[in-house]
């Protein structure tokens, strides 16, 4: 079973380890995770399996525009349903916070990750140029709407 906790400084070691794992030289420091969990309007959630510990982790930005920052799971626990509950998890906490929209980057070549944005009902807005800079990879833009509102060019639309 797999449960959903508030993220600590305690699991950043684990942390750490799967960051280097799922990102390799992309990967975020123990600084810059620090710096999240301590920075205000942030909702960071780790993926806890009992005996086995943190195999996932996620954080928002919140505001009006709400920003995803990380999602990760471990390879040997993806497609089990577990980016889609911490992305559940981040969408609720920025909707409680009363964000209009969230918005995040995705590597261009992550297919899999793509998807299951895309089932959220997340859609591409635009491309960043070498957003990943360690790898020389472009950001796909992604937008959900999640309350009525402007949309990202001005359109009225429904969440």
């Amino acid at each position: 079973m797999v449960s959903l906790l508030p993220m600590t400084e305690a699991h950043l070691d684990s942390i750490e380890e799967l960051e280097a794992q799922i990102f390799g030289i992309g990967k975020w420091s123990r600084g810059m995770f620090q710096s999240e969990l301590e920075a205000p309007a942030r909702h960071y959630r780790v993926a806890h399996a009992e005996a086995v510990g943190v195999v996932g982790y996620a954080g928002v930005f919140l505001g009006e525009s709400s920003q995803v920052m990380t999602i990760g799971v471990a390879p040997q626990w993806q497609r089990r349903g577990i980016g889609a509950s911490l992305l559940a998890d981040l969408i609720q906490a920025a909707r409680e916070w009363g964000a209009k929209e969230m918005l995040l980057e995705v590597r261009v070549d992550a297919h899999p990750p793509q998807a299951m944005y895309k089932s959220f009902g997340f859609r591409r807005v635009g491309i960043r140029k070498n957003y990943y800079q360690a790898e020389g990879v472009d950001a796909l833009v992604m937008h959900k709407q999640l309350r009525k509102g402007p949309g990202p060019i001005g359109s009225e639309v429904t969440a």
